[in-house]
């Protein structure tokens, strides 16, 4: 299992392959880039073109730096957090010195820039090191176990109410469904009790995804069908739990439900190169605005999935005149940290 201390938001040094981090890395020093810009321009309108000067010379430098923390992050997380900090201020300082040395050579630059520029390049190295840091803090383990497991706390109750109130509708015409009904449910009990700071198999979440609609069959009877579509895939890929039910619960209550006739869900799990790509369809009664409690889901499962994955994850809705789509795109990670 996965713990919430090997999150990106928890680390302190930061996670170079992941597209959060990328981008901010990008953001931040572009944005110091086109500072130093201003500063440097006599007037705003030779502001662009200096920036444009600035930028020939620091996304070389930011993108080769990326490549290399990226290949090396594991080894760097291995070392102490100074060092490992001292580590990525050498490889900058490194990096700017050779690449104002060649411009040196090709007598582009003066040889007192190569001095500044490597100074120039530590310094914005260190303020983004220490804007992870600070951010890490503000985002501490405790805070984010605490925030998951409130989030967690929201989707239970509608969870395990909603499950109850499927056996209970068995108990008087259907007795001997509703024992194992029970016995089901308590298999869903358990699961949502998990520790949500951990990650769970697929095949697990699949499991309590298929329990759960056993249970909602039970009750609907034949105005219930799913139509299960699982690619060809490795099932031990580590997922955060709770991410199939409280989307498969809205396709019943509020797709199927309201439906005289029923309908059929639809889900869809694949794997498409180093994405998990998870979609669920269920029929509408013609094109109405999603319901709070479906919203108040997918808010939670958007709050979740931002803090195991920051950027990396994402979640996307379509509605028409007949259907409702959710569609989730997850990072395969074979194992934690």
């Amino acid at each position: 299992m996965t713990s919430i201390r090997h999150f990106p938001a928890t680390q302190p040094l930061p996670d170079w392959r992941n597209f959060g981090v990328m981008l901010r890395v990008l953001l931040g020093i572009n944005l110091l880039a086109a500072v130093a810009a201003l500063i440097q321009s006599p007037d705003l309108a030779g502001w662009v073109d200096r920036f444009v000067d600035l930028a020939s010379v620091v996304e070389p430098l930011l993108l080769i730096g990326l490549g290399i923390l990226s290949l090396a992050r594991d080894l760097l997380w291995r070392l102490r957090l100074r060092v490992g900090q001292v580590c990525v201020l050498a490889l900058a300082g490194g990096l700017a010195a050779a690449l104002f040395a060649y411009g040196h050579e090709l007598r582009l630059v003066e040889a007192g820039a190569i001095l500044r520029g490597s100074l120039l390049a530590v310094i914005a190295t260190a303020l983004l090191l220490l804007y992870f840091e600070l951010r890490s803090r503000a985002l501490s383990p405790a805070q984010a176990e605490a925030r998951l497991a409130a989030l967690n706390a929201r989707i239970r109750p509608h969870f395990l109410f909603n499950s109850l109130n499927a056996v209970l509708s068995l108990i008087r015409a259907r007795p001997q469904e509703a024992e194992a009904a029970l016995e089901a449910l308590s298999d869903l009990f358990r699961a949502a009790m998990r520790d949500p700071s951990a990650r769970v198999s697929l095949a697990d979440e699949i499991a309590l995804g298929r329990q759960y609609l056993e249970l909602e069959q039970l009750r609907l009877g034949e105005r219930l069908t799913v139509d299960w579509q699982i690619g060809e895939m490795a099932l031990d890929l580590p997922i955060p739990p709770l991410m199939l039910q409280p989307l498969l619960e809205n396709a019943v209550r509020h797709g199927i439900e309201p439906l005289p006739e029923g309908g059929t869900v639809f889900v869809g799990l694949a794997r498409r190169g180093d994405e998990l790509h998870i979609r669920i369809v269920n029929p509408t009664v013609g094109r109405v605005a999603p319901a709070a409690g479906n919203q108040m889901a997918l808010l939670n499962i958007r709050e979740r999935l931002a803090l195991y994955y920051d950027l990396e994850a994402r979640l996307e809705t379509e509605i028409d005149d007949h259907h409702y789509e959710v569609r989730i795109v997850l990072p395969c990670q074979a194992k934690p940290r």
